[in-house]
């Protein structure tokens, strides 16, 4: 049993390793990483939201976060307005919404192709199947 479940966590793993490599290979050619576009589908998601909200989304820590939206404003990507108190919005810049554009047809293409192995009702499953190992985070 327990090398069954260490191969099924390595198998999860392995299949989001295949995914993020090809989607930052992918990604580069419209001028943006994985962690960036992911950044700022998260902002597109969620306009004006805090640094702790986009962190969480994205699934790192907010200082790790703040730098990277540090870079994302110095390309002008992603614009930083104040909020109420202390808060810092988020926003898409116009070109940032271009790149986040370009970046889903990117990502329709590669994850096509990762998933192209599956039936329609495989990837059905498979879905079900993620959404109910995570629904406890949520």
């Amino acid at each position: 049993m327990r090398g069954d479940l260490q191969e099924l966590g390595r198998a999860v793993k392995q299949a989001q390793y295949r995914q993020h490599r090809a989607l930052d290979t992918a990604l580069a050619a419209v001028g943006t990483t994985l962690a960036q576009w992911d950044a700022l589908r998260a902002i597109g998601r969620s306009p004006g939201a805090s640094a702790r909200t986009l962190a969480a989304a994205t699934f790192q820590s907010e200082q790790a976060f703040g730098a990277l939206v540090g870079r994302l404003t110095a390309q002008g990507l992603v614009e930083r307005r104040p909020g109420h108190g202390r808060r810092i919005e988020h926003h898409l810049t116009p070109v940032g919404e271009q790149v986040l554009a370009a970046g889903h047809r990117v990502a329709d293409e590669v994850l096509a192709a990762c998933f192209s192995t599956l039936s329609d009702a495989d990837r059905a499953t498979l879905l079900d199947l993620l959404q109910r190992l995570t629904a406890e985070e949520a």
